[in-house]
């Protein structure tokens, strides 16, 4: 079913994070999803549950659980990491809620210790959207180790990306394991015999080669990346432009994103372009106000989010920046003139 390039990454990646298993899928959605219907199949979910998600995040994150045929809920988020919290996430817990999805924004590990503790008190599954989270720990474990299952991106802009779509799902558990795999083969136990209806989710070899070769240099990209946050956080000194706050641990976070924020949004936008910097919106609009989700949870609200999606800008961020390079985004978001 797979060949030797995709077995080894798949080994490889499990002992880098500290997984048991490591099932590589065609992409991020398709990691959520599969561990969503995996689940389904094995009567630890059923059809019409309820799944805590972000408000905050890439539609991804919700489409996995509506398309699995269980319900969503949204939680706010903090308006200093970007995550939802063990608070946000208890104040939108319902009857029907059967799993919480905290997403490890931006690279961030989210408040995911006690959120598995309030899963583990409430009798919850937990799945870890990973996608942005490759090589964030806390203290000694991996992002992508702290739940039932987690799923993770390798597009190619994550902080490890394949040259094209691919993803993966971790898990300790054997048997959510071996089901994923099968579910993401079409359903079948043997060639030509499908006992469930699966899909087709996996990576080709060229994906997986190129994914192997990534990963020896994924821990020292990531402190490349920290070393520019750092950077960013204590020399960008604009009145009008608040970096965010640098962890107490370093390693909880691996910037796969280095988002601002600021009144002033567009102003800042047109100021940057006119210097030769691009920047990007995470996320313009939250989820539960895209059309796509209107009306889908009663008197859905996320205050805080709802206030960021206004606010925040990513700046350029990535292991092949180069030291002058970070010196001109510096230099000319301190010399914004402010809006006009």
């Amino acid at each position: 079913m797979f060949g030797m390039e995709t077995e080894a990454f798949e080994r490889e990646f499990a002992a880098w994070n500290g997984s048991t298993h490591c099932i590589s899928v065609a992409n991020g959605l398709d990691a959520l999803r599969l561990t969503l219907r995996a689940w389904i199949s094995l009567d630890r979910l059923a059809p019409g549950d309820e799944v805590v998600v972000p408000a905050n995040s890439f539609i991804a994150s919700a489409l996995a659980v509506t398309e699995s045929d269980l319900r969503v809920r949204f939680a706010d988020i903090s308006a200093n990491t970007f995550n939802v919290t063990v608070d946000t996430v208890s104040k939108v817990l319902g009857q029907h809620t059967r799993a919480i999805m905290p997403v490890h924004l931006y690279g961030q590990c989210a408040d995911v210790g006690r959120i598995r503790a309030l899963c583990v008190e409430r009798g919850l599954l937990l799945l870890e959207d990973a996608a942005q989270a490759h090589g964030a720990r806390v203290g000694s474990r991996n992002a992508g180790t702290f739940g039932d299952a987690a799923g993770f991106s390798f597009y190619p802009a994550k902080n490890l990306g394949a040259m094209g779509d691919a993803g993966c799902v971790t898990t300790d558990d054997a048997s959510l394991a071996e089901r994923v795999r099968l579910l993401g083969n079409y359903g079948a136990t043997r060639k030509y015999i499908h006992d469930f209806r699966g899909s087709n989710s996996r990576i080709d070899e060229l994906q997986a080669a190129c994914l192997r070769v990534k990963l020896r240099y994924l821990d020292s990209d990531n402190a490349h990346r920290r070393k520019i946050a750092g950077r960013y956080c204590s020399e960008i000194a604009h009145p009008l432009v608040m970096t965010p706050t640098l962890p107490s641990d370093p390693d909880s976070h691996v910037w796969h994103l280095f988002v601002v924020k600021t009144p002033h949004r567009s102003s800042l936008v047109q100021h940057l372009e006119a210097h030769g910097i691009e920047t990007l919106i995470h996320y313009p609009s939250v989820i539960h106000q895209q059309l796509a989700y209107l009306g889908c949870v009663d008197g859905a609200s996320a205050p805080v989010a709802e206030h960021l999606q206004h606010q925040v800008l990513s700046l350029p961020i990535s292991p092949v920046l180069e030291s002058d390079q970070v010196d001109h985004v510096i230099d000319a978001v301190n010399r914004w003139p402010g809006p006009r």
